[in-house]
């Protein structure tokens, strides 16, 4: 979702103002919940995030991916910089270039094993050329990349998100229940 105020002027035309600088997104994750055993689970993990008080990490279904169309990652995914010869530390992110502008998404939760990084085509050694904080997304050098080289990476990651709602609504039926409605948002930090 976007935050766009719109006024419509008294020639008719139309002033647009983004009042965030990229989108957030929302979730209705009550279509996966099945059996009891899913319903526990669900139960559980709501009452321990106390409703919409803690934020967790969570997996989008369609999005999780620095590849398109739920292909595997490759460490040639995505450019994250160009180097200097002096910048050491680059941030995941993930482009999208569709119509008049090109969005570009800061990842801050990548799976850490997930993470391929490539300089200038070759394929770095997590370790010994790379490391990666799983909890911010920052990819740190040993040595930096050369001045002109591109920098790209591959990763999945999950998002910061939190419940959008203090109740669950349970719907017994014979021998089981429905939740039907779990709504969960992204959240930023």
């Amino acid at each position: 979702m976007h935050r766009t105020e719109i006024v419509r002027l008294a020639s008719g035309h139309e002033s647009r103002i983004a009042r965030w600088s990229r989108s957030l997104r929302r979730y209705e994750a009550g279509y996966g919940v099945r059996s009891r055993a899913d319903i526990d689970a669900v139960i559980a993990f709501f009452e321990g995030r106390e409703g919409r008080r803690y934020a967790f990490r969570f997996r989008d279904p369609v999005d999780h991916s620095s590849a398109n169309g739920g292909a595997r990652p490759t460490p040639y995914d995505q450019v994250i910089g160009t180097g200097d010869g002096v910048q050491t530390i680059f941030f995941l992110t993930k482009s999208y270039d569709s119509g008049p502008v090109s969005q570009s998404r800061p990842i801050t939760l990548p799976v850490a094993e997930s993470v391929g990084v490539a300089v200038a085509g070759a394929e770095m050694s997590e370790g010994a050329d790379f490391t990666v904080d799983p909890l911010t997304g920052t990819v740190t050098f040993g040595a930096a990349p050369a001045l002109g080289q591109e920098v790209r990476a591959g990763f999945l990651f999950d998002i910061p998100a939190r419940f959008d709602t203090d109740a669950l609504m349970i719907e017994p039926r014979p021998g089981a229940a429905d939740i039907p409605d779990i709504p969960i948002v992204e959240v930023r930090f």
